[in-house]
């Protein structure tokens, strides 16, 4: 398939990645409120949302906590430096999409590495060793969402090492 036929596919899965990460549904709760310590729906602008700024890049939280349905839920943009990444390849019992916007890079996903390119969407299943370089000559810039889903058991860690 090619990556111009990959694209609607795409927009789909940051769809679902935008709603399930940041806790949206159809039903969501209006306006900002809904019960106390769980996001509610609202918009956040780029300027709104909170940097963290270091020698990779930066990146933006847009939503982080507690939501109707998923708790450790997390939706940002990181934008990341040539040969830089957010951090080593790691694995964590949330679940995550990575959604790239821009630029190229290398992903890692359970010991293989594969060519990463705008458009492309990685899912990290619970406890999933992932991570992404960006090899290119810009700065690379993807959304990501993670959470765990409420009424289910976080699985039981692998053994091994599995910081964030």
């Amino acid at each position: 398939m090619s990556r111009r036929a990959c694209r609607p596919l795409a927009k789909r899965a940051l769809v679902v990645a935008l709603a399930a990460g940041a806790g949206m549904t159809f039903r969501a709760w209006s306006g900002e409120g809904g019960p106390p310590g769980q996001i509610g729906s609202k918009v956040v602008t780029w300027a709104e949302a909170s940097p963290r700024v270091a020698g990779w890049g930066e990146m933006r939280t847009y939503f982080r906590g507690e939501t109707r349905g998923t708790t450790s839920a997390l939706a940002a943009i990181a934008v990341v430096k040539p040969g830089e990444s957010v951090h080593p390849a790691h694995r964590h019992a949330e679940e995550e999409y990575l959604v790239i916007t821009e630029g190229s890079g290398r992903w890692h996903l359970d010991g293989k590495e594969f060519p990463a390119a705008k458009g492309d969407v990685l899912h990290a299943a619970p406890w999933a060793m992932h991570g992404l370089v960006n090899t290119g000559d810009v700065p690379l810039t993807f959304f990501v969402a993670r959470w765990n889903s409420k009424g289910l058991d976080i699985p039981p860690a692998p053994p091994g090492p599995h910081g964030r």
